[in-house]
């Protein structure tokens, strides 16, 4: 048993707020029913555009850590690292991901740009101002800079270049949309999580696409993630496939160690992968502080493991940034 006192804390949603961003409510819910049962009191705080000043009042409490599911606060995506630099200004102990690895994958296209300089491998990819240099014939996939969680995913941004700038892309610019090809093939969640021992893959998960109609692309879409009247919602399924090839699964976990080691992240991590059908992997995304709902893709993959809930949260707050 643990014992402490823990303060949970999170971007409070808007009154108007959408589907992803109410789903932080149940990770509270379910980090605090957890907590509870390895002996350690939590109280919750939601965090706001005012979080200067709420940081500095946290800072003033007698909490031992905090357990951070700030995501994006009033809905700007790109301050997602000012909650974890606040926290290590006040030298207050914090879950996740550190304020360094917020900042490098925050941005897909910076991290993008780290992970081809360690030979991590990512598809290839343009800028919105570069996008007369897509080969005709090919298809690319139109995506937000910042945002996580599929905000911005639509059926129609994957496209095929016919040599004309696609309506996609007007409007667009290079500070927040980014074109990356789009890699025919399987997609997988993967996880990471620390433990006693180090960080350790957990069993990789396969979304499926069941009947998709050729015309309909395979991604996980915000239709597919979030609206639950949707044929995408339905018929894009998590499973855990247990005939998986060696190659693949070394591959795989090649992968997802060098992007925990490369970003130096801590905790938790989700690594977002496409893989063709030569068998050769593609990251999409690197999610430092990804969803930790009970229904979550993070916490299935460790209850398939064989771990309970108590000891997934039991090794996050092991590894704390302190």
């Amino acid at each position: 048993m643990m014992d402490g006192k823990c303060l949970i804390i999170y971007n409070e949603p808007a009154p108007d707020a959408l589907p992803d961003e109410l789903d932080v409510i149940d990770q509270v819910n379910f980090i605090e029913a957890t907590l509870k049962k390895i002996g350690i009191n939590a109280q919750r705080r939601g965090i706001t555009e005012d979080f200067f000043s709420e940081m500095a009042l946290i800072a003033e409490e007698d909490f031992d850590f905090v357990f951070n599911l700030a995501e994006a606060v009033g809905k700007r995506a790109e301050i997602l690292y000012f909650i974890p630099a606040l926290l290590n200004m006040h030298h207050i102990p914090y879950t996740g991901c550190s304020v360094e690895a917020a900042f490098l994958s925050g941005s897909k296209v910076l991290a993008r740009q780290i992970m081809k300089a360690h030979g991590i491998p990512v598809a290839g990819g343009y800028k919105i101002s570069e996008a007369a240099g897509m080969t005709p014939g090919r298809k690319y996939i139109l995506k937000p800079v910042w945002e996580d969680g599929s905000l911005g995913i639509t059926e129609e941004s994957v496209f095929t270049f016919d040599g004309s700038i696609p309506d996609i892309l007007k409007g667009k610019d290079d500070s927040h949309w980014f074109i990356e090809e789009f890699i025919e093939g399987r997609e997988f969640n993967v996880s990471v999580k620390s433990s006693p021992d180090g960080p350790v893959m957990l069993p990789p998960a396969e979304i499926v696409f069941h009947d998709y109609p050729d015309d309909l692309p395979r991604i996980v879409s915000y239709k597919a993630k979030w609206e639950e009247d949707t044929f995408q919602y339905h018929s894009s399924r998590r499973c855990f496939p247990d005939d998986l090839s060696s190659t693949l699964l070394n591959k795989l976990e090649k992968t997802v160690m060098a992007c925990w080691t490369t970003f130096s992240l801590r905790g938790y991590a989700r690594v977002d992968i496409r893989v063709d059908g030569n068998e050769n992997v593609y990251v999409l995304e690197i999610n430092a502080n990804p969803c930790i709902s009970p229904d979550g893709g993070f916490i299935a993959a460790a209850l398939h493991a064989g771990q309970t809930h108590e000891e997934i949260i039991g090794d996050i707050i092991r590894d704390l940034n302190r």
